[in-house]
């Protein structure tokens, strides 16, 4: 079963709700929203990111934003911050890309700098 048909957006919610939830069925709960969700949903879920982000990697700021005003990281600075390796990085990145079948990778070319 493809992860889109795994989850309704109400099933994904009430666990969000929940507190007692384990943190593994929590986290598949929230990238299903991220990529399924409502935009208004997937809106506020990248604003909590962004906050959580800046809040727990201060010297970790983003090098580019995508087409849709998302950040962009730069592999080698999101490495150190998470005290990984690039190549970690990146397995976990194309990982994610090919059981979603979406781009996280961006040129610079296909950004701005904000």
């Amino acid at each position: 079963m493809k992860f889109k048909e795994q989850w309704t957006l109400d099933a994904a919610l009430k666990i969000l709700e929940n507190s007692t939830v384990d943190s593994k069925l929590w986290a598949e709960a929230v990238e299903w929203l991220m990529l399924y969700g409502p935009p208004e949903i997937q809106n506020l879920l990248l604003s909590a990111s962004s906050s959580a982000t800046a809040a727990s990697f201060p010297n970790l700021t983003p090098s580019y934003y995508n087409e849709n005003g998302e950040a962009c990281y730069n592999i080698a600075e999101l490495a150190n911050e998470l005290h990984l390796t690039e190549e970690e990085v990146l397995s976990i990145i194309e990982e994610k890309e090919r059981a979603h079948a979406t781009e996280d990778f961006f040129a610079p070319g296909n950004t701005t700098v904000h």
